[in-house]
């Protein structure tokens, strides 16, 4: 399964999409920090934080890491390579566990330069260093949590379709809807006494209690279970081929 992994995180690495995938995502959260006049500018507010981020992160993450999987099944599937990769000792669990690892891993590699940003906003503190870290560090595990989730909905997404564009809009509909579907479903107060339940469902209320640097069990249960979900998902639609 190593090997898949490392193999997997080569190829993102190897071609332009991982680099290009990584640019977009740091130059248009720096775009919204530093450039561009809104809320979220760092200048313009005249406040040292990093809200901004960690409230565009997720939008851009839903065209982004759909971009990353849409490949990772899809592109087997159409050269034919899927049969062989199924052949191999290595599990369908197995299989799909590397390719949404070496997902994840880019995720990472995309967040790692951000730190930059927290080092600059510290220093532009009043007195520097005046900031709340726990609720930095709290927003950049909801930020992974949340990149995983959407990765493994991508992987999902993959593996329904040989075409890499049906599979990018399967997963950008798929994950557009678990961030944003229920807070609208929420808000439009049609559930009566079900709302906060309707609420709850969705990745925008876990990911923002997350980020509030509290670390609620309920939340870690509720992103690890969307991801097992989705990849046993995975697993099921590609155990179908054997049948």
């Amino acid at each position: 399964m190593f090997a898949l992994y490392l193999k997997e995180l080569r190829s993102f690495l190897s071609s332009i999409t991982g680099y290009v995938v990584i640019t977009v995502f740091l130059v248009t959260i720096g775009l919204f920090l530093w450039f561009f006049p809104n809320e979220f500018n760092v200048l313009d507010y005249g406040y040292a934080n990093l809200d901004g981020l960690f409230v565009v992160a997720p939008i851009v993450f839903l065209f982004l890491v759909p971009a990353v999987t849409m490949r990772m099944f899809s592109e087997e599937k159409k050269s034919g390579t899927i049969e062989l990769l199924l052949t191999r000792p290595l599990s369908d669990i197995q299989i799909v566990t590397a390719k949404f690892l070496a997902a994840v891993t880019l995720i990472v590699f995309a967040l790692v330069p951000t730190l930059v940003y927290v080092f600059s906003i510290s220093k532009l503190g009043f007195p520097p260093g005046n900031l709340d870290y726990g609720s930095i560090w709290g927003s950049y595990i909801g930020l992974l949590f949340l990149g995983a989730t959407f990765a493994s909905i991508g992987v999902f997404a993959s593996s329904l379709s040989d075409n890499q564009v049906i599979s990018f809009i399967i997963a950008i509909v798929l994950s557009a809807f678990s961030y944003l579907g229920f807070e609208f479903l929420y808000s439009i107060n049609i559930f009566g006494n079900l709302d906060l339940f309707i609420r709850s469902l969705g990745i925008s209320s876990h990911y923002s209690s997350i980020s509030r640097g509290v670390m609620d069990t309920r939340d870690v249960i509720y992103f690890l279970s969307v991801i097992l979900l989705f990849l046993y998902l995975t697993n099921f639609s590609l155990s179908k081929r054997k049948w």
